[in-house]
């Protein structure tokens, strides 16, 4: 499958940045794209979270127009049903990363039909998270952004912290 991604756009976040934008990617060109992120590091326990960027504007939608639902496993229990609707952000994982640089969270995206004024967005995920307890704890699941827009590219945060370090890296995938 990789011989089908194209590189559409990356950003590096260092030194604490209250958010991270990728802006100005989403086209028709591509009905579908991957969202890679390998390692994300922040100073406190928070949960990493998602908002689309207006394509009007290119602003954070923060209306209430986000579901999510996903199913958390974790290795110090068993598993967790999630979910949660008409929320001003889209939660990527269950569990908030811990204080430290050995905490951190990895992730894949696929986000459907951002470029498309006429349909809902949407947004199927896979994270991991590593505490400094050595606590594994994964999301799959994925989100949806309950109004018809178009999307300009995403803002990733935390609920109360900075992003240490991450690398976030957009591709698009071949029609």
């Amino acid at each position: 499958m990789a011989t089908n991604l194209q590189f559409i756009k990356s950003a590096t976040a260092s030194g604490g940045v209250s958010t991270l934008d990728i802006s100005n990617c989403f086209s028709a060109k591509y009905d579908v794209y991957e969202l890679f992120i390998p390692k994300v590091d922040t100073a406190s326990n928070f949960y990493p979270s998602f908002r689309f960027l207006k394509a009007s504007d290119g602003t954070a939608d923060t209306t209430a127009n986000y579901d999510y639902a996903y199913k958390g496993l974790r290795t110090d229990t068993t598993f967790s049903n999630i979910s949660n609707t008409n929320q001003t952000f889209w939660q990527t994982s269950n569990y908030a990363n811990s204080t430290g640089t050995s905490q951190t969270m990895n992730g894949v995206f696929y986000l459907f039909n951002f470029a498309n004024a006429s349909e809902y967005s949407f947004v199927t995920n896979e994270t991991a998270n590593l505490t400094g307890a050595n606590l594994l704890i994964g999301a799959q699941g994925g989100g949806v952004h309950t109004v018809a827009s178009a999307s300009d590219g995403i803002n990733f945060y935390y609920s109360a912290d900075n992003i240490n370090s991450g690398v976030f890296t957009l591709y698009g995938l071949k029609k």
